[in-house]
């Protein structure tokens, strides 16, 4: 009589990896960049434009100034990235926000300068115009079925008129001292320093560590899953790299005026926002609207509230990116905001979301934005003509999108 054994059934993945597992993955860098190309250019691109830069000014973009000078100028382009890309992911687009950030400025201001009230109440004013903007938008969007191009278009003229009627068609300041700092403030002192604020590289310490963790967390669940990652001597040199640009920033900082408020309003929202599209039930939904809304829809997706609350959202950001513009400029003016949009919507671009949508993340929309604000800032350093600023802009916006097309295109091809 023969015994026989039960065949042994395949196990799945499980936490109890084996450890050499941790220090599996490729070594090939071609491989690894040829994977992810879309969003692996990006990070090249911003790498060999601040080197580019930093040649060409003599280390002048590159100084302790300067930097500050990028972060506090361009903060509020990078915080209307933030809804932007957003709205791209769910396949519309918004025209109307750098009039919504003139608008909200407009109100902040009456009631602040022109009324006396306190300056926080100018804030809750602005942020809650914002929310009703988003709303209007969104009721004509989401439930009267008007495409976003042309609602946001209507927005776009439609708030800039209201602007100019809140405002009487004349700027307004100054602003008090509490709601310059919102954009123009400065944490410096808190733990002292010689001749540098400890605090800001504390701050940019802590960034490094929860970047490795966060990084780690996700290569572990990636092999877990026999998902193909780097080697983990790549890896560890990739976390260095980070934390070493991180410090580098965080040092230049500290060597200047310390760690700016708006620097920190932005990382918060940049982790809210991260966390909100890529761990959240309605993050994964405006993906799925945006990658196949029939798909959305069969599988329960209620499409319309979700749109409503994308240009919620956005009327919120636009809101919060029109108090640090007014805070920075120390005032409102009837001219506001011009050209924002283009500016929040080729960040998005340039940071790898797609012209279809379902495709998109903060970071590369920041990543994205950060590459304009080195261009724009390099540019002027070396005086070159704002003609010819425009142009460059209009051609690395050309070049993004030509280069989404052709990762579908490949992406098809291999299929």
């Amino acid at each position: 009589m023969t015994s026989t054994k039960p065949p042994t059934p395949k196990s799945a993945p499980s936490d109890a990896a084996p450890a050499a597992a941790l220090h599996a993955g490729t070594s090939d860098p071609r491989t690894l960049i040829l994977g992810n190309l879309r969003q692996s250019g990006i990070y090249i691109a911003l790498v060999v434009i601040v080197a580019l830069f930093a040649v060409l000014t003599d280390g002048v973009s590159l100084s302790p100034g300067n930097i500050t000078n990028i972060v506090l100028q361009y903060s509020y382009i990078l915080v209307l990235a933030i809804g932007m890309v957003i709205v791209i992911i769910g396949g519309h687009i918004d025209l109307s926000v750098g009039s919504v950030v003139a608008l909200t400025g407009a109100v902040s201001a009456v009631l602040v300068i022109r009324e006396g009230h306190p300056w926080w109440i100018g804030i809750l004013a602005a942020l809650a115009v914002g929310v009703a903007v988003g709303a209007w938008h969104g009721l004509w969007v989401a439930y009267a079925g008007i495409p976003a191009f042309i609602v946001t278009l209507a927005g776009m003229l439609l708030f800039r008129g209201l602007t100019l009627r809140v405002l009487d068609n004349v700027s307004l300041s100054p602003f008090p001292a509490e709601y310059q700092r919102v954009a123009a403030g400065f944490l410096n002192g808190l733990l002292g320093g010689q001749g540098f604020d400890a605090f800001t590289l504390f701050i940019g310490a802590f960034a490094v560590i929860g970047y490795a963790v966060s990084v780690f967390r996700t290569r572990t669940a990636r092999l877990r899953y026999e998902q193909p990652v780097e080697s983990f001597p790549l890896f560890v040199a990739r976390v260095a790299a980070v934390g070493t640009v991180i410090m580098y920033f965080a040092w230049q900082l500290a060597h200047a005026r310390g760690l700016p408020i708006v620097l920190i309003v932005l990382a918060v929202l940049v982790l809210v926002y991260g966390l909100l599209t890529r761990r959240t039930v309605f993050g994964r939904q405006v993906y799925a609207i945006g990658g196949n809304l029939p798909a959305a829809m069969l599988s329960g997706v209620k499409v319309k509230t979700v749109n409503f609350w994308v240009f919620v959202n956005m009327g919120f950001l636009s809101a919060v990116a029109g108090v640090i513009y007014s805070s920075r400029s120390n005032g409102a003016q009837p001219a506001a905001g011009n050209m924002f949009e283009l500016d929040a919507i080729a960040a998005a671009f340039i940071g790898g979301a797609a012209v279809t949508g379902g495709v998109g993340t903060v970071v590369g929309a920041m990543v994205g934005g950060l590459i304009m604000a080195v261009m724009s800032n390099g540019m002027q350093l070396m005086g070159v003509d704002q003609s010819i600023q425009s142009v460059v802009k209009g051609l690395v916006l050309l070049v993004a999108v030509a280069f989404d097309v052709y990762n579908k295109r490949r992406a098809a091809g291999n299929r």
